[in-house]
């Protein structure tokens, strides 16, 4: 038969801190400093210094003009080919063209920016790149 213990509790009945030292040494988890990320702009602002640079703030700004273009790959370019073979992606809505995918069929693809590798499986398999003539633009 096992021997009875008694349990600590018990043991340190009158004694105020029951071998944690402090009062506060032996509180839950609000005595950490709060939960998650809390107190990363005042108590913890040295660790997110060290370990996390880039957490805090913003860096550089947005341009109000630079345009976004709007890219489309070859392979749903072909999903839009019609009978005619001519694809005009301006009006569309489409500004790029990019070369991922497989291009078979022949298409005269009007757009204002085709990749090199996209003007050059359009013309490969016997279509046209109808567009500025820049290359990688």
């Amino acid at each position: 038969m096992a021997a009875k213990r008694r349990k600590k509790v018990v043991k340190e009945r009158g004694n105020r801190t029951h071998g944690y030292g402090s009062q506060k040494k032996h509180r839950g988890k609000g005595s950490r400093g709060g939960a998650g990320m809390a107190g990363g702009e005042k108590h913890r602002k040295t660790f997110l210094l060290k370990y996390m640079p880039k957490y805090m703030g913003k860096k550089g700004f947005k341009s109000k003009t630079k345009k976004k273009l709007r890219a489309i790959n070859l392979r749903e370019l072909v999903k839009f080919a019609g009978s005619d073979k001519k694809i005009d992606l301006a009006a569309m809505g489409y500004d790029r063209v990019l070369g991922s995918g497989e291009m078979k069929t022949p298409l005269e693809v009007k757009a204002d920016h085709f990749s090199a590798t996209a003007r050059e499986k359009i013309e490969k398999a016997g279509g046209k790149a109808v567009g500025p003539a820049r290359e990688g633009t």
